[in-house]
């Protein structure tokens, strides 16, 4: 299933940002669709007076939503420079936190 709307997509990237947060990692701002024509996601980093703020850019439109939030939460762990096994972790946590809040929009 695809997602609707860019609004469902902002509320993906809320919810990952919080949960990223909580976990005192780096949250990336995340947009779409990516700059680069044929591309799915990519990642930069944006220069700021704190240092350079990762930016994670996913082509939503006809994908399926699961291949969106996956690609999300690869941008995280590639945000925040993490490996095995650390990013075998978040991944999972991050995935829980994202199945929670999508069963709890439909009930």
């Amino acid at each position: 299933m695809e997602f609707s709307s860019t609004v469902e997509f902002a509320h993906a990237a809320r919810t990952l940002t919080r949960a990223v947060s909580q976990r005192s990692l780096v949250a990336p701002s995340f947009r779409c669709p990516p700059r680069l024509v044929g591309v799915d996601r990519t990642i930069r980093r944006r220069a700021t007076q704190r240092g350079a703020d990762p930016v994670v850019s996913i082509r939503v439109k006809g994908r399926p939503r699961e291949a969106v939030i996956a690609d999300m939460i690869e941008g995280v762990v590639i945000s925040n420079e993490l490996a095995p096994p650390a990013a075998d972790r978040l991944r999972n946590e991050l995935w829980v936190v994202m199945a929670d809040t999508e069963l709890r929009a439909a009930s």
